[in-house]
């Protein structure tokens, strides 16, 4: 069971390893004793035994609340849970690179963008997520839902007849927190630039992230773009690569070597980075350095290393779960290794 602290945020933040601290502000004194790890200087302060009771951070006019790595890593738990139920239920649907980018999904929505569920498709003074290999549409959906953009109860509809929550994300059902059609792989690196050169022009000082697959890599539309990103400047996008080396077919290096992904992009004239996208420290230190890093003339490139089917033991590491269901039995087991933190939809 999650024990932890959380804090309503509306002032700075810093990390601290220190044995005591006492925080005064505005009338509210607390003291933080022996926890290693983030502490916030803050209006309210709310104690959470109970990770049933825990209401993940909701995004309202960007009044947000921050969290700690113990409660990041148990949304992720959960979302990795809901992956592998809605895929299940469908009996249809890629869980594989879904539970890999869990914790990525999970920095980047929890504790990274500015966004309101409310949901403006222009997004204006919000940042911008592009999915561009939308097939792990099971681990975007849950953490829209798990963040509030609709309610958790839908996700039971992932791939049905009429459902909003399609296979591959579809402008055409409006459901909020989808700005583009993807499944067609290699076109969300143009549209991310898009995006950002808009908001560019738009003097929107918001950040574009978006989120690739390895394999997508093999499409030549993503070179181009790449290319077309750093010769002009697009210095306001972050792009992430997924970098499992597994794809549908097999392992990449067999299907077709990409080689060195971070020297190609360096060649291209991208600021890059490489982080563990299955370690949460790593993830939300490595997001929070490629945002420092925006703004300087030169696009941002992460090569995140993951392991496919992260969390399920059976799934880990193999090209056999890309696109397939687990059995009854199957989901059993993996939901055996999930244990609930935030309660089932």
């Amino acid at each position: 069971m999650l024990k932890s602290y959380r804090f309503s945020f509306e002032y700075e933040s810093f990390a601290t390893d220190m044995p005591q601290m006492t925080h005064i502000r505005r009338g509210i004194r607390f003291k933080a004793a022996y926890i290693n790890g983030w502490i916030f200087l803050a209006k309210n302060l709310h104690f959470c035994t109970d990770p049933l009771l825990f209401e993940v951070a909701r995004y309202k006019k960007f009044k947000k609340f921050l969290i700690f790595m113990a409660e990041l890593k148990a949304i992720a738990t959960q979302i990795r849970r809901d992956i592998v139920r809605m895929v299940h239920g469908a009996n249809s649907g890629h869980p594989g690179g879904s539970l890999g980018c869990a914790d990525f999904f999970t920095a980047l929505y929890f504790r990274i963008m500015k966004h309101d569920p409310a949901f403006n498709m222009d997004a204006p003074n919000e940042d911008v997520f592009i999915l561009s290999n939308g097939h792990i549409s099971p681990v975007f959906y849950a953490t829209l839902a798990r963040s509030g953009y609709f309610d958790l109860k839908e996700l039971s509809t992932f791939r049905k007849i009429n459902s909003r929550l399609q296979g591959h994300p579809a402008t055409h059902e409006h459901l909020p927190g989808i700005r583009i059609a993807t499944g067609s792989l290699g076109q969300g690196m143009s549209v991310a630039i898009g995006a950002a050169i808009s908001k560019k022009l738009n003097n929107d000082q918001s950040t574009v992230f978006s989120l690739h697959g390895d394999g997508e890599l093999n499409e030549g539309q993503v070179w181009e773009a790449i290319m077309f990103a750093a010769h002009h400047k697009v210095d306001n996008l972050i792009s992430t690569v997924d970098w499992n080396g597994q794809q549908i077919d097999g392992p990449t290096d067999r299907v077709m070597s990409l080689g060195n992904i971070r020297q190609k992009f360096d060649a291209f004239g991208w600021a890059t980075l490489e982080m563990n996208g299955n370690d949460m420290d790593d993830v939300v230190a490595s997001l929070e350095k490629a945002k420092s890093m925006t703004g300087q003339g030169k696009p941002v490139g992460i090569m995140m290393h993951t392991e496919m089917g992260k969390g399920v033991d059976f799934m880990e590491g193999s090209h056999e779960w890309h696109g397939i269901a687990p059995n009854d039995e199957q989901l059993a087991k993996a939901l055996a290794q999930l244990p609930e933190t935030l309660g089932d939809y």
